[in-house]
């Protein structure tokens, strides 16, 4: 077995590697950059080596560096994690040439399954199904017009090397491939260093169906049961389950079969996984398609790892110190269901726009009662724009689908997460929706289900009596704190116990005795254990567990909870009566202004002063965390200024462009 192990990579899943590394008795080794010199994964390791700025292809895509920080170390292997270099044959190449052994697959593997032109190809010829399209190299965009014209729109175009959700787009017709076909390739070479596209058909409907495939050296090959990964915005997964509540046994066990044939086709060992788009109307277990594999650890594995028992970082070392596998396709089964959220540094409030910033608090639900949290941060990291905006991922595992998504919505009401923008109050929008738990579910569940944008789960009429009945008590303790600091807690002022609450619209009565709480005329029985500073409330309202985030500000708070936020006022009743006759504060007029929706690169600029815009026009590009985002005119004007140039840094709300 090995003696030390090196982790090229970062954050979360440097993490997880490390924790199944000191468990098998193996030392660990980190590499990082400048931004990550405090990161967890850099203190978390028995060593850690330094390779450079913060731009990842100034750090962890140098390969030789990572090579060298081995070599100095003594690693005599290195875990690629996912991303950056996981899917590189020269680096597994350059690995097996320095002695060192690549926790992976083999090189002939990676690039035959990394270019998923040729993946197709040989896909094809194992009699695997695959997706109708172009698999040809596209030389320009008129090329790319009539590809997309003779295979019929839709179509999804996709950089050869791509994953992860970058560099696709979806064209609904010409304009769509006119407009991103070019910056499909350019996310393609930023991301992968390689802009080739390919084209082909959109399945309308789909669902995400992915099958972790096992492998060792002695040409044992598994399946280890399938993972859905349909709940997905702009092709970046958003919310994992194993197993899926789509697919049936017979399902299972043709897509399994059809994995292994391609894993055995390209001398495949270890994890990796082979995706498929299915059909949502076809019951017949048939209407499935190869996408592409993955010749690395995928982000959704805890899953799989929850339902099969089975460590898969584990699996991997001992495969690549030429180990057998212990098991055999018999002893796999599935065993209760989980569910994976990955919590991102995104503003859904705000169209899900990047965020980047310190993490002023940050804490994560219990790990207990089928509760497991993968993170690769801690309270006061740094979110930056350079990486991916995946700050954690949130395990819940039952023996029920219903059961384990419950428990996502409970543990999701107990994370904290402040500084920056997250998406928690969207992931337990998701859980609660009739839908999902129904499990009639496609790729475009979210764009369906949310086509305006997010603004917070609704709130039944009893979460909002009982969040009613937090407010007023917080309200109680904090005036009996005040009255006690005073002094007059004893004298002739008591604490008020008659309160009007104000939030979404609505005004609530809630009146707070010794024995008894009203709301609305209606008694409740209340348990909120609040102090003054509390940033986290375990309430039981009528024998119903809650958990409230509490944000205090001057005359208000705002109450967090089943993946919505509220903006409360608490109010004696004198004073909720006067408060009718205030002006409210109207909001400045931005429309004259093209303002930065996110911290980011202004790396294009496609207007100049004088010039006149139509609306849906597109004006600039910002890319954050490798992403480019085109901003649009929302209607026709006239460039009155220019207030940033291509190459600048621009702050969230920066002014860009002026309007006459």
């Amino acid at each position: 077995m090995f003696k030390k192990i090196l982790v090229a990579n970062r954050g979360e899943i440097a993490c997880r590697v490390f924790r199944t590394a000191k468990k098998m008795g193996i030392a660990t080794v980190a590499v990082y950059s400048d931004a990550d010199a405090r990161a967890p994964h850099v203190l978390m390791a028995d060593e850690a080596v330094r390779l450079g700025p913060a731009p990842a292809a100034e750090s962890y895509l140098k390969a030789e560096l990572i090579l060298l920080a081995a070599k100095e170390t003594g690693a005599d292997c290195i875990h690629p994690g996912y991303g950056f270099l996981s899917e590189r044959e020269s680096f597994a190449k350059a690995c097996a040439e320095a002695g060192i052994a690549f926790v992976g697959p083999p090189p002939n593997a990676i690039a035959a399954m990394g270019d998923k032109i040729e993946s197709k190809k040989l896909a094809k010829e194992a009699g695997v199904n695959v997706v109708p399209g172009f698999l040809g190299e596209i030389a320009t965009t008129d090329d790319a017009v009539k590809i997309a014209g003779d295979i019929g729109y839709p179509v999804m175009m996709k950089a050869s090397a791509g994953g992860g959700g970058k560099g696709m787009r979806l064209a609904w017709g010409e304009t769509d491939v006119r407009e991103g076909f070019e910056a499909t390739k350019r996310e393609g070479l930023a991301s992968f260093g390689d802009d080739r596209v390919f084209i082909e058909k959109f399945i309308e409907s789909p669902r995400h169906i992915e099958i972790q495939v096992l492998g060792d050296q002695h040409g044992n090959i598994l399946y280890l049961n399938e993972r859905e990964c349909s709940i997905q915005r702009r092709h970046q997964k958003v919310v994992e389950e194993a197993p899926s509540p789509f697919v049936s046994p017979e399902m299972r066990k043709a897509m399994g079969e059809q994995a292994v044939a391609l894993a055995r086709a390209v001398g495949y060992y270890s994890a990796g996984t082979v995706e498929l788009i299915v059909s949502g109307a076809d019951k017949t277990g048939k209407g499935f398609y190869f996408l592409e594999m993955n010749t690395r650890l995928q982000v959704e594995h805890p899953v799989t790892e929850e339902i099969t028992g089975l460590d898969l970082v584990e699996q991997m070392i001992r495969v690549a110190a030429g180990e057998k596998l212990a098991i055999t396709q018999a002893d796999v089964g599935i065993d209760g269901w989980a569910i994976e959220t990955r919590v991102y540094a995104e503003d859904p409030y705000r169209n899900f726009l990047p965020s980047t910033g310190r993490l002023t608090r940050y804490r994560t639900p219990a790990e207990k009662d089928g509760v497991r949290v993968d993170t690769g941060v801690t309270e006061g990291s740094e979110i930056s724009m350079f990486y991916d905006p995946m700050v954690a991922k949130l395990i819940t595992y039952a023996p029920t689908r219903l059961e384990a998504i419950d428990r996502q919505i409970t543990a999701l009401d107990r994370y904290e997460v402040e500084g920056i923008g997250q998406n928690i109050d969207f992931l337990s929008s998701v859980m609660q929706h009739p839908r999902f738990r129904d499990g009639n579910i496609t790729t475009g569940f979210i764009a369906e289900e949310y086509p305006e944008g997010f603004g917070g789960a609704p709130a039944s009429g009893e979460l909002t009596r009982d969040l009613a009945a937090v407010a007023a008590s917080i309200a109680t303790v904090q005036a009996e704190h005040a009255l006690r600091i005073d002094g007059q807690l004893n004298g002739p002022m008591a604490a008020p116990s008659d309160w009007i609450v104000k939030f979404d619209g609505a005004e609530h009565h809630v009146q707070i005795a010794a024995e008894s709480v009203t709301v609305d005329g209606k008694g409740v029985v209340v348990d909120v254990a609040f102090t003054p500073g509390q940033r986290l409330i375990e309430a039981d309202i009528d024998g119903r567990p809650l958990s409230v985030k509490v944000a205090l500000g001057r005359g208000k708070m705002k109450l967090t909870a089943r993946g919505a936020s509220h903006d409360v006022r608490v109010m004696r009743p004198r004073v909720a009566a006067l408060a009718h006759h205030m002006i409210e504060k109207v909001p400045p007029d931005l429309s004259k202004f093209l303002v930065s929706p996110m911290p980011g690169l202004l790396t294009r600029l496609n207007v100049a002063v004088g010039e006149k815009v139509e609306e849906g026009q597109p004006l600039a590009v910002v890319e954050a965390m490798k992403m480019e985002n085109i901003l649009r005119a929302v209607k026709a004007a006239t460039v009155k200024s220019v207030e940033a140039a291509a190459g600048e840094s621009l702050a969230i709300d920066q002014v860009i462009l002026e309007f006459e």
